[in-house]
This record gives structure tokens, C-alpha cells and sequence, in this order.
């Protein structure tokens, strides 16, 4: 899949867990209307308060294998004993009508994506200590000691992963990281491609080419 001629723009947000990725993307999305979240297929159990078809579209183990080899993810995962997948029909359609398209997901799939989309834009966030991450992965209550000793140890190779990404966010503040997280939004949307691509017609009108020459 290709983003080019898309007039929406694609953003691929990861972190490790407790980092307060899906709150700063939930802040996010509540202010700001011309994004929509793609919901991920998982095998994972839902966690309390999470419903079917917002949070994720939770599948069997079976179910999932099968959409897999039709060939339906644009990318998928194992992450901590679960599958995470994205639907390739659906970031296609959105992209396609001008919706910007953000999506949660982890190192991994964020390189079958870039593998596959031009343009994305990726952003990590990261805790502001490894301390911090452990006070806020017991205090959400969500998980087992056990579950929470893996996801420390996972969050190291995570983090390590972060040159990656075009963009950094530190989540010390929470307001400031919010504020920086709008930022990035609001200047892709200034990026040549996106803006000949919104407004085809008066690009046309004043003469400027989208086929663009380095110098």
C-alpha cells in the first residue's frame, strides 16, 4: 500500500508499555476530529472496560491465522504472548477519502509498515525513567506482577528501537506531551505532499508541480 496521491496522512505511535501512549492518543483524537484511530485485530483478552470493535477487534488464535494467510494484515505481530494485527482494506480507505489515520502498535510492526507505506510518520514515546514506567504499570492495576516483570524487561529492547522513529516525545508532563504530540500532527499536515494533495485543484491554479527535483 501506498500513501502517495492518499490525501490523508498516516501516523505510526509507539512506546513501551505504561509509557501513557494510548492516553496521549485518546487526548488526542478527543481534540482533535480529523483523526481516527485504526482499530488493530488481537488475540490478546480484553482488559476491563475495553469493548469489542473500539479498543481492538479481539479474534481467536484461529480466527486471526486464517485472516492472515488471506493475505488481510498489513502488517502483524506476536507481542508478549499475543497477536496484534492492522487491516490493510480499512487504513487504505480512510487514507483514500483525506482522514488522517493513527495507529498504536509496537517496534516490530512499525517496520513491516514502513516497509509498505510511504510517507508514514513515526513518533515514540518514552517514559521519563525506567522507574517511572514500573510505578505506572503497578498504579493502572491491569496486570500480574509476573506480567509486569516481563513487560520491564521487554521495555529495554523497546526503547532501543526508538532511533527509528522521526519523532521523540519524552512523557514526563503530561500537558507538554500532549502539546508536542499536536505539534507533529499539525506539520505533517503542512508537508508538501500533504497539502498538494488536499488541495489539488488550487495547486493546479497556481501552477506548481507535485513531481518535486531534489537541487
Amino acid at each position: 500500500m501506498d500513501a502517495v496521491g492518499n490525501s490523508g496522512n498516516f501516523f505510526i505511535v509507539a512506546a513501551p508499555s505504561g509509557a501513557g501512549k494510548s492516553t496521549l492518543v485518546n487526548a488526542l483524537l478527543a481534540a482533535d476530529p480529523g483523526i481516527s484511530l485504526s482499530v488493530s485485530f488481537t488475540t490478546r483478552e480484553p482488559r476491563p472496560g475495553e469493548v469489542d470493535g473500539r479498543e481492538y477487534h479481539f479474534v481467536s488464535p484461529e480466527e486471526f491465522r486464517a485472516r492472515r494467510r488471506q493475505g488481510e494484515f498489513l502488517e502483524n505481530a506476536e507481542v508478549h504472548g499475543n497477536y496484534y494485527a492492522t487491516s490493510r482494506l480499512a487504513i487504505g480507505q480512510q487514507m483514500a477519502q483525506g482522514t488522517d489515520v493513527l495507529l498504536e502498535i509496537d517496534w516490530q510492526g512499525a517496520q513491516q509498515i514502513r516497509a509498505q507505506v510511504r510517507n508514514a510518520v513515526g513518533i515514540f514515546i518514552l517514559p521519563p525513567s525506567i522507574d517511572a514506567l514500573e510505578e505506572r504499570l503497578r498504579k493502572r492495576g491491569q496486570d500480574s506482577p509476573r506480567v509486569i516483570e516481563r513487560r520491564l524487561l521487554a521495555a529495554h529492547s523497546e526503547i532501543a528501537h526508538a532511533p527509528e522513529f522521526e519523532y521523540v516525545i519524552i512523557n514526563q508532563d503530561f500537558p507538554v506531551a500532549l502539546e508536542q504530540l499536536t505539534a507533529i500532527v499539525r506539520a505533517t499536515r503542512l508537508r508538501f505532499a500533504s497539502q498538494a494533495a488536499r488541495h489539488a485543484e488550487l495547486f493546479n491554479q497556481l501552477g506548481i508541480t507535485t513531481s518535486r527535483q531534489g537541487g
